[in-house]
């Protein structure tokens, strides 16, 4: 179960403390129906400071965990440790959060449109206090023609899909002429996310990059198929506030996320293979779904195996 930031979640605390919990729950409300009806068009889904700070405290423990666990196994198959950050489209900050929890970072620029996220996200990082209370913060929309800064590693997080079909592609290039050393892309973890980032893969792979996660083979093509798509889960830990935000009581969430590394040069410890899928455990036997050398694999681990212990403590996303 992934662990939230204690900083952040002292940050947020703050930040809301003496709101109406009411106004709270029905920003978060409106939030979640302007992103799951609006989303794809390009639309300014949320303009209020108000709505930046209940957004902040409903998603960013998924987003965060999401972007802490693709970058993890990024950083794993690149053999990388970035200094310098570029987070494109930030939000209210989760990805440069992650990447704090992960990286020795010497500096930090976190890219948004909207005023109101940036006011938000600067405010957690300056009461957080550590490397990304001087985090800078500019106001920046991908779409306009014209070209980033650079930054070893550039991170965008759950923001591609936000965007007009028309200009994802010509956004991730952008995003990768920024990169370094590393672009991470991550996604919602639904066909759609994964469609985006396949289109994203063969174009940037056409220009020379080099893909070190979550694939093992690399290269341009991916073996799902038949209405299947690459995704992965990781469980949050809801608080008390978080579950009011969001309308139920069970203790934690399951985030589903899509993500796509790609490098300037080949990955130093790119894996043979990946687990797809949660393993099926039974008496004596568990059963892999693998990624391995380009195609999608059904694995027999039995207890003369020497992958046993390991397969056991296995999940999905975990390399091999």
């Amino acid at each position: 179960m992934a662990g939230f930031p204690q900083e952040l979640t002292a940050a947020l605390e703050a930040m809301i403390s003496g709101q109406n919990q009411t106004a709270l729950e029905r920003d978060a409300k409106t939030i979640s129906e302007n992103y799951r009806l609006r989303t794809g068009r390009g639309d300014r889904l949320l303009t209020k400071e108000s709505e930046a700070a209940a957004y902040a405290a409903a998603r960013m423990p998924a987003t965060f965990a999401a972007a802490q666990a693709a970058l993890r196994a990024a950083l794993d198959a690149g053999g990388l440790a970035p200094r310098t950050l570029m987070d494109c489209g930030a939000g209210t900050g989760a990805a440069s959060w992650a990447a704090d929890s992960l990286l020795a970072l010497d500096a930090v620029t976190c890219l948004e449109r909207e005023e109101a996220m940036r006011s938000v996200g600067s405010r957690l990082m300056r009461e957080a206090g550590g490397t990304l209370a001087n985090a800078k913060w500019e106001s920046c929309d991908l779409t306009a023609p014209h070209p980033l800064g650079r930054a070893e590693l550039v991170m965008e997080g759950y923001m591609l899909g936000e965007l007009r079909e028309e200009m994802r592609l010509p956004v991730a290039q952008k995003l990768w002429d920024a990169a370094e050393q590393m672009l991470l892309l991550i996604e919602p973890g639904t066909p759609q996310g994964f469609a985006n980032l396949a289109a994203v893969r063969k174009h940037l792979a056409g220009l020379g990059a080099y893909v070190a996660a979550p694939c093992p083979a690399g290269g341009a093509s991916c073996p799902m198929d038949d209405g299947d798509w690459c995704h992965f889960a990781v469980r949050v830990q809801r608080t008390k506030l978080h579950k009011a935000l969001k309308g139920g009581e069970a203790p934690y969430e399951d985030e589903k996320y899509c993500y796509l590394a790609l490098m300037r040069e080949p990955p130093a410890a790119a894996c043979s293979a990946r687990v797809l899928r949660h393993p099926m455990i039974a008496p004596g036997r568990i059963t892999l779904t693998l990624c391995e050398k380009g195609e999608k694999q059904t694995s027999v681990v039995t207890k003369k195996d020497p992958l046993w212990k390991r397969a056991r403590k296995m999940d999905a996303g975990d390399a091999i």
